[in-house]
């Protein structure tokens, strides 16, 4: 019997190169998860219900386009394969989409600046899809072999997360530094710097990658057997269902986080702890700064005497989870091989349930609790990063193995849409908890701020206008209802969805011992 050629050990060139690809995409997810909601309220200047609505409504778009591209994609063919070339194919759209979808053009009405925020976000998800539900395919062609794929998804992973530390923890820092006061142009610029990297990294991912696994040689073209074929397929329906409320959760908590400490955590304690960590400016690094001064700065990752702690604060929390997520994805690997995917996997999500609910108990100034919470949550979560999608391409194998037809890029396009579906339900439920929680849109403090201007004698683009404006904005939202809402979304709310996504989980069947029968029925049957 001869050896099945696609069960390889794949080369650590191929492993990094194919892992840039997932760091590229995730400038854009990452801003999805965490910055987006906040951006259309408080850059953009859009209402909170506007913005549930419209992310949910665009997820519609993507019932219809995400299987399709999982069907184009498994039915090319080109001397590069099936799913590379959609890699290059896509790069540049995509990049020039996610600086649209995050600049602001001057002059917009209000009903203008929310209608091209739905026409570039919708587009941006279209190229999202077209780029990454053939990326995620490619982890399961380019072998067969059940541990190199997680080995692979560990290496796509610890660069995502790298990926993730950068967009989490500068963007905002540089958002303030390029724009200087100008909120809307260091939003742009900082977009446009992330998306020139994207494309480099897509390029190197398309230049590395090599397809192995075909499908089997009878087998024909047919959209309607692989669309029922997943809904016959136990694994991948428990897998997208996880899918969309683990995205959901990852959604709302981020969005929920950055109004979480914007607005609820105290910022005196976080101006203490910032200075705890040496990240405040002191007179005396102020006056003689050295070489790690200068450095931080640069990012924008000081906090100066009178500058708000928020962006500094935030993103020294996101990056402590981005840390920590990265020692839990090099640690899937051995965790998998020992005790079996699924069993790390609901052993990882449940811990993380319980320990993001605990964030509604905590204080506004229990600062060090917050970041103890999130390194908690970030090592429960961690190892299921990589491990999702390896188990999505089992899925594809357990197809195979039960019908003798495979369907790898329509099974990773169904989740793709299921993580789109998930983001957009997410961002749609902190809209709608915002705006249930009564959030005011800046139009309803603006009347107030004028007559106030008016009576204090104060030109409206006065320095002193500009700092009473931003007093009245936080007292308006830091009502004592919105102040409990911020802890129920990122305490209770994210921890309900993940207890969901959990509790699919137990409806998955391919255990360590069924892995391990698949994996040697279909390398014989390959090997012919």
């Amino acid at each position: 019997m001869s050896k099945d050629p696609s069960h390889v050990k794949l080369p650590f060139r191929e492993k990094f190169g194919y892992s840039l690809g997932d760091a590229g995409a995730n400038f854009v997810f990452q801003m999805m998860i965490i910055f987006q909601t906040g951006f259309y309220t408080d850059v953009m200047g859009i209402s909170a219900s506007a913005v549930g609505w419209m992310l949910l409504l665009v997820r519609f778009s993507d019932a219809i386009t995400d299987p399709i591209m999982g069907a184009i994609a498994d039915r090319t063919n080109t001397r590069w394969g099936k799913f590379r070339p959609w890699l290059i194919w896509s790069a540049v759209p995509f990049a020039l989409l996610f600086w649209a979808a995050y600049t602001v053009p001057s002059g917009l009405s209000e009903s203008a600046k929310l209608w091209y925020a739905v026409g570039t976000y919708t587009v941006l998800m279209m190229a999202y899809t077209v780029n990454n539900a053939p990326y995620s395919a490619l982890n399961g062609v380019m072998t067969s072999s059940g541990s190199e794929r997680t080995s692979l998804s560990q290496f796509r992973f610890f660069a995502a997360m790298t990926a993730a530390f950068v967009v989490q923890g500068l963007t905002l820092p540089l958002v303030k530094k390029f724009g200087d006061g100008d909120d809307a142009k260091g939003w742009s610029l900082t977009i446009g710097m992330f998306a020139v990297i994207m494309v480099g990294l897509f390029v190197i991912t398309f230049i590395s990658a090599k397809e192995r696994v075909q499908p089997p040689a009878n087998q024909k073209p047919d959209f309607w057997a692989d669309f029922t074929g997943a809904f016959r397929n136990r694994p991948w329906l428990a897998m997208f269902g996880m899918a969309s409320f683990m995205f959901i959760t990852l959604a709302l908590r981020g969005g929920s986080g950055y109004y979480y400490f914007t607005y609820y955590v105290d910022a005196d304690a976080l101006t203490a702890f910032v200075d705890r960590l040496g990240f405040f400016a002191s007179p005396e690094a102020m006056a003689d700064p050295g070489v790690g001064f200068r450095l931080l700065d640069t990012f924008g990752l000081i906090v100066k005497p009178g500058d708000s702690p928020v962006a500094v604060g935030f993103s020294m929390f996101n990056m402590t989870g981005g840390l920590v997520n990265i020692i839990g994805v090099l640690a899937a690997g051995v965790l998998a091989n020992r005790f079996g995917k699924k069993a790390v996997f609901i052993a990882g999500l449940g811990g993380a349930t319980l320990a993001q609910g605990c964030f509604y108990f905590v204080d506004s100034t229990s600062v060090s609790t917050m970041f103890l919470l999130t390194i908690l949550t970030s090592l429960s979560y961690g190892p299921t990063i990589p491990l999702m999608w390896a188990m999505i391409a089992d899925t594809a194998d357990y197809g195979e193995w039960k019908t003798n037809r495979r369907a790898t890029g329509f099974m990773f396009a169904g989740v793709v849409f299921a993580l789109k579906a998930g983001l957009g339900v997410g961002g749609a439920v902190t809209g709608w908890l915002l705006a249930m929680y009564g959030y005011p849109e800046d139009a309803d403090v603006r009347p107030l701020w004028e007559q106030a201007v008016a009576a204090q004698g104060l030109l409206a683009e006065s320095d002193a206008a500009k700092q009473l404006w931003d007093v009245m904005i936080l007292e308006a939202r830091q009502t004592g209802e919105l102040m409990g809402g911020y802890r129920k979304m990122l305490g209770f709310y994210s921890a309900l969805f993940f207890a969901l996504g959990w509790a699919c989980m137990l409806f998955y069947p391919i255990s360590k011992k069924v892995a391990i029968q698949m994996g040697e029925e279909l390398s014989a049957r390959r090997a012919g």
